[in-house]
């Protein structure tokens, strides 16, 4: 369920985010389930999916009742801080911490969620910041996305397609990241942002060297940063913001 929660009373004022979960709600898949248990690292990493977005709905909840302008999330696991030693101790939470001038009076809501893929940052995530925005004031937008596709022989083809439906819904000023890598279907999803920089768009540019090497950076499961690792991503986004 991705609607927030309105007021029986005042059917045209949004009170809460109550009713949007942070999660895909997809249970993990039967090969990622059996590998976790002869890999205690990625199996740790696992076990992080309810508890951060758990923390993640709490605190969506409680930054919408604040009442103060809004910086809104969208995104997978990256943004969920999947990795870190806590949920805060990603790249969002990290800049929440410690905002930059735009964001100093600002709020989280992230609408991020483990697993998701561009689409579903279009169709799940996106839909709920229209209706945020319709109701309050809303300092940034950022995305982090199109890992989940990449590595999807169903999605990875039709990537760059995807790119462009959700690049063309966001609103001007938006943060999206690069995405880093070598694939052909990285470098074309790269372009249609690029040229999306024309409408207002701004590029956080997560490639090398802006993001240097990656050892000593990575979770337990080799893939998801760690604090480190977060730490550096959070550097590269804020000189974006």
């Amino acid at each position: 369920m991705t609607e927030l929660v309105t007021d029986p009373h005042d059917a045209g004022r949004r009170l809460d985010l109550s009713g949007y979960s942070c999660t895909s709600g997809r249970p993990h898949g039967a090969f990622v389930s059996k590998l976790a248990r002869i890999m205690p690292g990625l199996g740790a990493t696992l076990a992080q999916t309810s508890p951060y977005a758990a923390w993640w709905s709490d605190s969506n909840r409680r930054a919408f009742a604040s009442g103060r302008p809004l910086w809104v999330v969208l995104g997978d696991s990256l943004s969920q801080g999947i990795g870190a030693s806590a949920p805060d101790r990603g790249w969002v939470g990290r800049i929440a911490a410690d905002p930059t001038p735009r964001l100093h009076d600002a709020a989280v809501v992230n609408l991020s969620f483990k697993g998701a893929r561009v689409l579903e940052v279009l169709h799940r995530q996106v839909s709920v910041l229209e209706t945020l925005r319709q109701q309050r004031d809303i300092a940034l937008v950022t995305v982090v996305t199109g890992n989940n596709d990449l590595m999807s022989p169903r999605w990875v083809g039709s990537l760059a397609d995807s790119a462009r439906l959700l690049l063309d819904a966001l609103p001007e000023g938006t943060v999206v990241a690069r995405q880093p890598g070598l694939q052909r279907a990285t470098a074309a999803y790269n372009r249609v942002l690029d040229r999306a920089g024309d409408r207002g768009i701004v590029a956080a540019d997560f490639r090398i060297p802006h993001l240097r090497d990656w050892r000593g950076r990575l979770a337990q499961d080799r893939f998801h940063p760690n604090d480190r690792g977060y730490a550096q991503m959070a550097a590269v986004a804020r000189a974006a913001f």
